[in-house]
């Protein structure tokens, strides 16, 4: 599949299981994007219970928040937990949209087109936690094209369309480490999830050690 600039469809249509790639992904791969579901496990409470509000991401993500609510409000990154509706609400974001977030952000600053962006993160939203831990997205800055296999990332390297690369399971480790340190919210309740800070748990590691 393809996300070419002009946002034609173009390349291999799809791959099945037994096919292998690298391949670009289309621009119209979603027509209507399915949020997730689950996300990582988080200290016995349920993952998909847990939502981060604007602040907390942006911090886990390396974005400010100006760029996190433009992104909101033009539909590039949404918030999939719950979206702001009136005066006095958050926007919640799970811990996938995060990834998505810091994702957005490099690719971004790697000049990337925007359209292409839109594509990449449509079909981010619908792959598999496991897909996407595996998976290492590729950019020439004109096609993103999505690797499961350091095979793949050498074919491109070898055709010189690979030229800038994301190992999505890194970033997803990256913000799995920088979101432990960083208070969440139970959905149901509203109860906010304060983690340990880092310092005070420094303080008593020694104070054991003495």
């Amino acid at each position: 599949m393809r996300s070419s600039g002009d946002g034609t469809a173009g390349g291999a249509p799809g791959r099945g299981p037994g096919e292998s790639g690298p391949y670009p992904l289309q621009s119209s791969a979603a027509d209507h994007v399915q949020r997730p579901k689950a996300v990582p496990g988080d200290g016995g409470t349920a993952s998909a219970e847990i939502g981060y509000r604007g602040p907390t991401a942006c911090a886990a993500a390396g974005i400010t928040y100006r760029q996190l609510d433009y992104w909101a409000r033009t539909g590039l990154v949404e918030p999939s937990v719950r979206s702001a509706q009136g005066s006095g609400t958050q926007r919640l974001y799970s811990f996938r949209d995060v990834v998505v977030l810091k994702i957005v952000k490099r690719f971004l600053d790697t000049g990337v087109s925007l359209q292409n962006i839109r594509s990449t993160v449509r079909h981010l939203t619908e792959r598999g936690a496991c897909d996407l831990e595996r998976m290492t997205l590729m950019s020439d800055g004109a096609t993103v094209y999505e690797c499961t296999s350091p095979d793949e990332v050498h074919a491109l390297l070898q055709g010189g369309q690979g030229i800038f690369g994301i190992a999505v399971g890194v970033v997803w480790r990256d913000v799995e480490s920088a979101l432990s340190q960083l208070h969440g919210e139970r959905v149901d309740t509203g109860e906010t999830l304060v983690r340990p800070n880092p310092a005070d748990e420094l303080a008593r590691r020694r104070n054991r050690a003495v």
